[in-house]
């Protein structure tokens, strides 16, 4: 028997030039903008593209490890680490090859747009957040053989 694991998912991105700074490698905001599209694609393959405009970021953090330089391909895990009763948090990871290059984790508030404060995830959502494993994610093709 198979135990459910949580959903996840990895996405390719390259770095643009208006991905990286003054020193020529990306720039640190670049990593938020590469996990909210991993997160727009896990929660697309869930069909759960209609939470966005209800889960505000609430806590964000990340190590940065190495330097990306324009043109190089960055590699995004993203997987469910936690649900409670109405947070999510995710856990990333970003690699270029075999290298880990930043590591962190994003945490999100199902809130209720009628009112103030949060409301909890509906069954359906947490059992898909919780027990979908990994996804199909969007992996770009780095040279022609």
């Amino acid at each position: 028997m198979t135990i459910p694991s949580p959903a996840s998912v990895v996405v390719d991105r390259r770095v643009e030039w208006q991905d990286t700074d003054a020193a020529g490698h990306y720039h640190h905001s670049t990593v938020i903008r590469w996990v909210e599209a991993a997160e727009a694609v896990l929660l697309d393959r869930l069909n759960l593209a209609g939470l966005f405009g209800t889960i505000p970021r609430v806590r964000y953090e990340v190590d940065y490890a190495e330097r990306l330089w324009f043109g190089d391909i960055a590699t995004i895990t993203l997987s469910v680490d936690r649900v409670g009763t109405s947070s999510l948090r995710y856990e990333f990871v970003v690699t270029h090859g075999e290298k880990s290059v930043a590591r962190g984790a994003l945490t999100v508030v199902q809130t209720a747009s009628e009112s103030a404060g949060s409301k909890p995830w509906p069954d359906q959502v947490r059992v898909a957040l919780e027990c979908s494993g990994r996804l199909p994610g969007e992996r770009m093709v780095t040279s022609i053989t």
